[in-house]
């Protein structure tokens, strides 16, 4: 079993696989949208004020992140795609590494791909999770601000979210809260699920 206290320490940013630390622990990926709350959803999900920076400027990460946690493995925040002041070429050799690192990086366990639970998922959100599905990478969709959502809302949100990315159930989705911490006890549940190798997608 994993330790239960989450302890993340940031081990460092990586521009390439070159830099990306020996494959040696089981890994676990985020991804999403630049805007779609990534740098939050990190600090509540290790309730930290300032694990992730936050930003009002989106395309802040433009590297991937490698977080040490617990020291028994790692948590990745990889750059937020869909930003469109960033140059062509900027954004093409974010893609090819994006594809490389889902292809490649054999200690790779899970990709939790994170959309705004508020709209509908973008044609980025569509590509990810056709990359993920060629690369028969696990992932789980965690569908952020949730609290912006009315109640009465959130089973035609579930449905619309499930439809575009062509899931196959709505129990594929978990709504998120980082301001609330609503679901944050269940991402857990999920992350440990994988590390134990108990994860079932």
């Amino acid at each position: 079993m994993i330790p239960k206290q989450h302890v993340p320490t940031f081990l460092l940013s990586a521009a390439s696989d070159r830099q990306y630390p020996v494959p040696d622990k089981p890994e676990v990926a985020l991804a999403g949208r630049s805007n779609v709350g990534k740098s939050s959803f990190i600090n509540a999900l290790f309730n930290r004020k300032a694990l992730a920076r936050t930003s009002s400027k989106p395309g802040k990460t433009q590297q991937l992140n490698y977080f040490s946690v617990d020291d028994a493995w790692y948590f990745v925040d990889m750059p937020g795609y869909g930003y469109a002041k960033i140059s062509k070429s900027e954004r093409e050799r974010w893609r090819r590494q994006m594809e490389a690192y889902f292809a490649d990086r054999e200690n790779l366990m899970l990709v939790l791909v994170l959309v705004d639970f508020r709209h509908q998922p973008s044609k980025d959100d569509i590509a990810m999770i056709d990359q993920l599905n060629t690369e028969e990478m696990p992932y789980f969709i965690i569908a952020t601000k949730a609290d912006k959502v009315k109640r009465n809302q959130h089973d035609k949100q579930l449905h619309l979210i499930k439809d575009t990315l062509d899931l196959v159930s709505v129990d594929q989705i978990l709504p998120v809260s980082s301001k609330e911490r609503q679901g944050l006890d269940e991402a857990w549940e999920i992350i440990s699920a994988v590390l134990n190798e108990e994860f079932v997608e």
